[in-house]
């Protein structure tokens, strides 16, 4: 079953957010947008790197009304170490999800059986709690959180706007598409 449109799954861990261990659950992420940041784990070498990319927009994503939600498999207290320990991902605000049981990663179709991580995968949930962006790279492939950005403007674009998409390279404020018969064969 394509992973787009569907609902992402139930689920209760432990997060570290902003000092303390705290619960989160798919019902704390509805009502609001959401992004799925599912990276392989921490103390390593790409992961630093989206992550504090990713820390670098967060007030940009939180002005939009979307919560960033970075997972690993990795237990909470480690990510709380790993927080301690790095100057760059003391930058992260967004809270810190620990999936150590790969009910998330499995969920989201991006856990590695035979390694017990993750894929990288980025999803954006509605509030609704239906995924409408899911990419997922390969572990030696770094993402852009700019780039993320701006697919997140335009699903909300899209969201709010019934009847209009929006084309490759799209900002807001720039032309939209309406699809109808008189586009067909003209772009």
């Amino acid at each position: 079953m394509p992973i787009i449109n569907s609902t992402m799954p139930s689920f209760h861990v432990q997060a570290y957010h902003n000092g303390d261990f705290v619960p989160v659950s798919d019902a704390d992420v509805r009502g609001k947008w959401g992004i799925f940041f599912f990276y392989p784990a921490d103390f390593t070498f790409v992961c630093p790197t989206e992550l504090g990319d990713l820390a670098d927009i967060y007030t940009e994503l939180q002005k939009m009304e979307v919560e960033v939600y970075a997972v690993s498999t990795d237990t909470h207290f480690v990510h709380k170490a790993w927080h301690d320990a790095s100057e760059t991902i003391k930058k992260i605000q967004y809270p810190m999800l620990a999936d150590p049981t790969g009910t998330l990663t499995r969920g989201f179709g991006v856990h590695i059986e035979e390694e017990g991580l993750a894929y990288r995968g980025t999803f954006v949930v509605n509030p609704e709690g239906q995924i409408k962006i899911a990419e997922i790279h390969d572990n030696g492939i770094g993402r852009d959180a700019k780039e993320l950005l701006r697919k997140v403007q335009a699903a909300q674009f899209v969201a709010n706007h019934p009847g209009e998409v929006c084309p490759a390279k799209w900002q807001p404020g720039a032309a939209t598409l309406k699809p109808g018969l008189d586009l067909v064969g003209k772009i």
